[in-house]
C-alpha cells in the first residue's frame, strides 16, 4: 500500500505538504494541490483516519471509565453508551477500574486531550481535583450514576428507590425486615449501597417500625458475601421475615442462603433486590428498576452533543425514574416459622 512519503515522492513536494491537502489547508497553492490530489488518485493512497484526526489535534475516540465494567449493571449501561455512539465517528474507548491506584492513573495520566476528545465517568464519583483539571482544560466530561461539580449527571435517586422497597415489604405485611449493602468504608466513594439504605431506615421510622439489632448487613458486593449475611440472619433467634439488598446480584446471594437454611421463597422468606439485571426476571425476583441502558444512553448522547458542539455542556443534574417491580419472591409474612 502506498504511504503519504510515497505521494509526496511522486508530487514531488514533502510529506508536510501532502498532510495540507489532506487537511484542506489554504496554505497550499491550486497548483501544487492538484498535483498531489493527483499523486494519490495515480498511488490510490488512501489516509490513516487515525494519522488525519491527530494532524488535526483530535483522537475522535470517547473514553469510558467504569468500575468492574464486567458487573451486569455496568455491562447494561455500556450497552446504552455503545447504542447512543452507533453511527458517529467516534470510537470508545474502555477504562477499567478495579483498584484505587488504577483511578488514580486513569484520570491523572491516560484522561489528556490529546487522548480523548471527551469522558464518560460511569458510578465513579473523580477527585474532586482531576474533574476540576479536566473541566478547565476543556475536555467534556459527562458523570453516570455519579455526580460532580461542574459538569452534567445522569442520575437516580438511591434514597427513593430504598423507600420503595421497603414500603413494599410494609405493605405487605412485614415488620421484621432486614437489609443487606455494601461495606459503608470504601475506597471508591461509592454512595448508591449507603442511600438505599438511608431510605431503608426512613421509611421503617416513618412507619413506627424499629430495625432490629443484627438486621444491618454490610459485606462486599459479591453474591457469595450476601449468602454468607442471610446465614447469620437467619440464625438469629427472631430472624427476619423479608431482605432488602442493595443489588440484584446480592439479592440473589440472599435466595441461595434461603435454600441452604430450607426456607422457600416468598412463603417463608420475602426478598426485594435493586437494580433489575437482565437474570432478575428469569428469576422472578422482585426488584426496584433503574434505567440503566438508559441512563448510558443518555449520558453518551451529552458527551457527543458536547464533543460535537463549541460550547461545554450544561452542568446540570438529569435523574431518572425508579420503579419497583413485583414479581414471585415477595408475599405476605408466614403467620410462624420455626
Amino acid at each position: 500500500m502506498a504511504t503519504i512519503n510515497d505521494v509526496a515522492a511522486r508530487a514531488g513536494v514533502g510529506a508536510g505538504t501532502v498532510s495540507r491537502v489532506l487537511n484542506d489547508s489554504p496554505r497550499v497553492s491550486a497548483r501544487t494541490r492538484a498535483r498531489v490530489l493527483a499523486a494519490i488518485e495515480a498511488l490510490e493512497y488512501r489516509p490513516s483516519p487515525l494519522a488525519r484526526a491527530l494532524s488535526r489535534g483530535r483522537a475522535h475516540t470517547l473514553g469510558v471509565v467504569v468500575p468492574f465494567f464486567t458487573h451486569a449493571s455496568a455491562v447494561e449501561r455500556l450497552r446504552g453508551v455503545v447504542d447512543a455512539w452507533h453511527g458517529s465517528r467516534y470510537d470508545l474507548v474502555l477504562f477499567n477500574v478495579e483498584t484505587p491506584l488504577q483511578r488514580d492513573e486513569h484520570f491523572a495520566n491516560i484522561l489528556r486531550r490529546d487522548r480523548a476528545d471527551g469522558l464518560l465517568v460511569v458510578s465513579l464519583p473523580p477527585p474532586p481535583v482531576d474533574l476540576a483539571r479536566l473541566v478547565r482544560d476543556g475536555v467534556p466530561v459527562v458523570l453516570v450514576d455519579a455526580k460532580g461539580a461542574g459538569v452534567p449527571c445522569v442520575v437516580t435517586d438511591d434514597a427513593h428507590g430504598g423507600r420503595l422497597a421497603t414500603q413494599h415489604l410494609l405493605d405487605l405485611g412485614h415488620e421484621r425486615i432486614a437489609f443487606i449493602g455494601d461495606l459503608p468504608d470504601n475506597p471508591f466513594g461509592f454512595t448508591s449501597s449507603a442511600q438505599r439504605e438511608q431510605g431503608f431506615k426512613a421509611t421503617l421510622r416513618d412507619a413506627g417500625v424499629n430495625v432490629r439489632n443484627g438486621y444491618v448487613r454490610h459485606a462486599p458486593h459479591e453474591r457469595d458475601a450476601a449468602r454468607a449475611c442471610t446465614a447469620r440472619l437467619l440464625a438469629l433467634k427472631q430472624p427476619p421475615t423479608a431482605i432488602f439488598a442493595a443489588s440484584d446480584v446480592q439479592a440473589i446471594g440472599v435466595m441461595e442462603g434461603a435454600r441452604d437454611a430450607g426456607l422457600r421463597i416468598p412463603r417463608d422468606l420475602s426478598v426485594v433486590g435493586f437494580d433489575d439485571i437482565e437474570i432478575s426476571s428469569y428469576v422472578g425476583l422482585t426488584t426496584v428498576r433503574q434505567p440503566l441502558f438508559q441512563s448510558g444512553r443518555i449520558g453518551g448522547g451529552l458527551l457527543l452533543d458536547a464533543v460535537r458542539g463549541a460550547d461545554p455542556p450544561a452542568a446540570e443534574e438529569h435523574e431518572l425514574p425508579l420503579e419497583l417491580l413485583e414479581r414471585s419472591t415477595t408475599a405476605p409474612p408466614p403467620r410462624s416459622r420455626t
